[in-house]
């Protein structure tokens, strides 16, 4: 089960964290892959480590906010394998913020890197997938798409989450009649580059302790078996659906 053999697979916000994380999940299940991320000197590495194991990968340097390096990216992918079967739109920025101090600058650079660029991305993939009458796409939103939280002040974050996984509802409607599914999953507090000096503090071990059920934060890979789930045939009855994978911290 769950082999991704002939499959191929796009991933934004691929040249580091989660993204990246992923990518390596895919490559696991026999996918070619698609890395898409601004910095295409680290994008090139990863590709190159890719290509010695004997996978294919494709970088492909592009600003999810731009509808032109968007269709650009996607004519690569196009010529490159001739389809794009699983789209993970993963890329995301925040400037962080409450209500009462948030900027009009700010809010509109959180919602265009974390909820307008998976409509863009998801725009011009999707009218790819239709041609074929195959696809899986796979939204990265998070808990705080579903949850406030009293810990730091983030109101764009958590809207932008939050139209993540109602737009992922969205398009599964629309595009079912396609054979292509369109699911999000919403991870919780995770170990990554960026990540882990705060996760291994002794403050935040004990948050962890206290409001985490399983009592820790999420371990590089830990996320890969939903996304590889989501990607595969056999989820095929599987469609506008929010998998949170957060250790139990959206349960109490």
């Amino acid at each position: 089960m769950f082999s991704l053999k002939g499959r191929v697979a796009a991933v934004t916000g691929a040249s580091s964290g989660l993204g990246l994380q992923m990518a390596k999940g895919f490559a696991e299940q026999g996918a070619d892959l698609v890395i898409i991320a601004r910095r295409m000197e680290r994008l090139e590495a990863i590709a190159a480590d890719f290509r010695a194991e004997g996978i294919k990968c494709l970088p492909v340097k592009c600003d999810v906010t731009d509808t032109a390096q968007i269709a650009a990216a996607v004519e690569q992918v196009i010529k490159e394998y001739g389809k794009a079967d699983i789209l993970v739109n993963n890329a995301g920025a925040s400037r962080n913020a409450g209500v009462l101090e948030m900027t009009d600058e700010d809010w509109e650079f959180t919602l265009a890197a974390d909820l307008t660029s998976v409509f863009k991305v998801t725009r011009a993939f999707a009218n790819e997938m239709v041609k074929k009458r195959y696809g899986r796409i796979i939204n990265i939103a998070s808990i705080y798409g579903q949850v406030g939280n009293t810990a730091m002040d983030t109101v764009a974050y958590h809207s932008s989450k939050g139209g993540v996984i109602n737009f992922t509802r969205a398009v599964a409607a629309e595009l079912a009649k396609y054979n292509i599914t369109c699911n999000t999953i919403s991870p919780g507090y995770f170990e990554t580059e960026l990540t882990a000096d705060t996760l291994n503090t002794d403050s935040f071990t004990a948050f962890m302790k206290a409001a985490v059920p399983l009592g820790r934060y999420g371990h590089e890979g830990e996320l890969n078996p939903v996304a590889v789930m989501l990607a595969s045939d056999e989820a095929s009855y599987i469609t506008g659906q929010n998998i949170k994978v957060d250790g139990g911290f959206t349960s109490i």
